[in-house]
Parts: C-alpha cells; sequence; structure tokens
C-alpha cells in the first residue's frame, strides 16, 4: 500500500477557475489525473510526491494560511479577502496568466448622470441615506469604501447579486466582473472609480512549511521551475531555417543585421550534409517572439533563409527561476 504524500496542493473546484487552473497545469507538464470527476483528490504524476485536492477558492487561502495545504492556485482576489495577506501566506507567483477579473461597484444604468459613465461620490451624494452595498467580498468592499470616506452599510448576499438593485435591498453590487456581459444583461453598469481590486490566479505557500521543510521548499522550486519555464516559452517559437554562406562567422553575421531573429543569447548554426559537395549549407535555429513571426520570417528570408519550420516550444528555463530567488529573499527577510 502506497503512502500518502505529505506536500499538497490545493486548485479550485469549480467554475472557470478550476478549468483555466487544470489546462494551464497541463500545457506546462503537470497534468492532474482525477480518477473520479465527484472526488476532491487527485494525482500529479510529474510530481508524485505532491498531493492535489480540490477546494473552494476562499477555502484554499484559509487552508494554507493555517499550515493543512503547502501550496495552493486561487484569486488574488480570494487572496486579499479572506486575510492572505498576513505573515502566514508567501505569494510565490502573482501572475498566471489566467482567472482575469476585477472586484467593481456597479449601479443600476437607469441613473442619470451627466457623464457616460458615474463615479461613486456623485451616485453616493445623490442618495437620502447610507449607500447600501450587497456583496459576497464584504472585507475588500469595506475597505475600499472607507478609504473614499463613503458612508455605507455592507448587505451579505449568497444567492444572485445583480437582482439587489432591481429589487430594492441595495443601491449597489460589489461582485467580480471578467467580460461585463452579466452587468449588461441586469441593467447594471460600473462605477467609473469603482474598481476595488483586479485579480487573475496566483499560486500561493505557507511561509512556515517553506523554511522548516525542505521538501517543502524543494517542491517550491519545482513547480516555479515548471510555471515559469512553460510562461516563458508559450510567448516564443522555435524557427529553423536552412542558409547557404561559407561559414558559421558568416551567416551570423548577416542573421544580427536583423531586427527579429537573434534569439536569445544568438543563433545556434550547424552544417547541413548534403549531396553537393560544392555548397556549404548550415541550419540555423533561433528563438523568435510569437508576435514578431511574419517580420521574422520576412527577415530570414532576406538574409537567403529557406525550408523554414515553425515549431512551438515547452520550456525556456533559465539558471534560476527569478520567483525562486525573490521567494528565497522573501524568507529571509
Amino acid at each position: 500500500m502506497t503512502s500518502q504524500p505529505t506536500i499538497r496542493l490545493s486548485l479550485p473546484s469549480k467554475g472557470r477557475l478550476e478549468t483555466d487552473a487544470l489546462e494551464f497545469l497541463s500545457a506546462a507538464g503537470l497534468k492532474i489525473f482525477k480518477p473520479n470527476p465527484r472526488q476532491y483528490q487527485a494525482e500529479l504524476p510529474a510530481l508524485p510526491e505532491l498531493g492535489v485536492i480540490f477546494q473552494r477558492p476562499g477555502d484554499i487561502v484559509v487552508s494554507v494560511r493555517q499550515g493543512s495545504i503547502d501550496f495552493g492556485i486561487t484569486g488574488l482576489d480570494m487572496l486579499e479577502e479572506n486575510g492572505g495577506s498576513s505573515e502566514d501566506v508567501l505569494i510565490l507567483h502573482d501572475s498566471l496568466g489566467f482567472g482575469s477579473c476585477a472586484l467593481k461597484l456597479a449601479v443600476p444604468e437607469t441613473w442619470k448622470t451627466v457623464t457616460d459613465v458615474p463615479s461613486l461620490k456623485e451616485y453616493a451624494a445623490s442618495l437620502e441615506t447610507p449607500l447600501r452595498v450587497a456583496t459576497k467580498f464584504p472585507f475588500l468592499t469595506e475597505r475600499f469604501l472607507n478609504q473614499h470616506n463613503i458612508a455605507h452599510s455592507l448587505i451579505s448576499a449568497e444567492g444572485t447579486l445583480e437582482v439587489a438593485p432591481t429589487i430594492g435591498y441595495a443601491d449597489m453590487i460589489s461582485d467580480l466582473v471578467s467580460s461585463g456581459q452579466t452587468l449588461i444583461d441586469n441593467r447594471l453598469r460600473p462605477l467609473a472609480d469603482g474598481v476595488i481590486q483586479k485579480s487573475q490566479a496566483v499560486l500561493i505557500a505557507n511561509r512556515k512549511a517553506l523554511q522548516a521543510r525542505p521538501e517543502v521548499l524543494e517542491m517550491a522550486r519545482r513547480l516555479l521551475e515548471y510555471i515559469e519555464a512553460h510562461m516563458r516559452a508559450e510567448n516564443n517559437l522555435l524557427v529553423i531555417a536552412n542558409m547557404r554562406g561559407d561559414n558559421p562567422e558568416g551567416i551570423a553575421k548577416k542573421i544580427f543585421t536583423q531586427t527579429n531573429v537573434g534569439g536569445l543569447q544568438g543563433p545556434t548554426i550547424s552544417p547541413i550534409m548534403t549531396r553537393e559537395s560544392d555548397q556549404n549549407w548550415y541550419s540555423v535555429t533561433v528563438v523568435v517572439r510569437r508576435d514578431h513571426l511574419p517580420q521574422a520570417i520576412s527577415e530570414l528570408r532576406l538574409i537567403g533563409g529557406s525550408g523554414i519550420i515553425v515549431s512551438p516550444i515547452t520550456y525556456i528555463f533559465e539558471e534560476e527561476p527569478p520567483r525562486y530567488n525573490a521567494m528565497l529573499a522573501a524568507l529571509k527577510g
């Protein structure tokens, strides 16, 4: 009988954040194996020492803060709302590139204003009583309104927030907005100065576990290796071209006259064994930014490149993940 992993990672258990987290990890070579969709435990074959469980995004923060879970992926909004900014939680990666949204204040679109989008102070001043705000994020909303010196009362809402102004038990809502379509469908519009918290997915860890358990610190390094190398690679492509030339140095000089084909440190140039003994052919390999690919192809053709092959890149590893070094510095601080 195999023993249970002693290091644990918690992932969102529902919604778009769960789907995006699983897709992101899979693309980074960390595919999650979940034998039964209804189970709240899973395996990560690439890192067998790491057990995976699924929790609600807010519970992930609490579990990591308390130390029952070592690592978690959740939204920055949930981290801030649930006390994740305490000394017990360390953010290992603050921009995983998915789960983008913002906690915003929104009012009925029927509210009249001379501007296209109303302001918080305008709206609050138009009311005879303190502002009533329905929200599932009381901590962030309270902090924001206090910072703006807005008299208010918060209304806890477990169900659909968007109907609160319509049925009259709140003047506005404080809710997560991604595309904004839900607000439009419910005849609401965000306030111009009502952005409470911008958010995306983050990787967090329990600070004490990193300090006290070498195996957890090593797992943090491995997770950051996979994630950073993948994120660095997904914005780049591997481009290989054949070029005639007398020697690699001469081909390199041609390449360095161009803007988009210099590679990471420079091109890799290797001889090609051909049947034509009177001509020297070389294979040139460079890493090119994905958004610069058309320009790179044109530049390679301009200096004699042909037979150009373009491939995706899974990882680009640096000497040491920058965020790992940042984590070590934070642990010493």
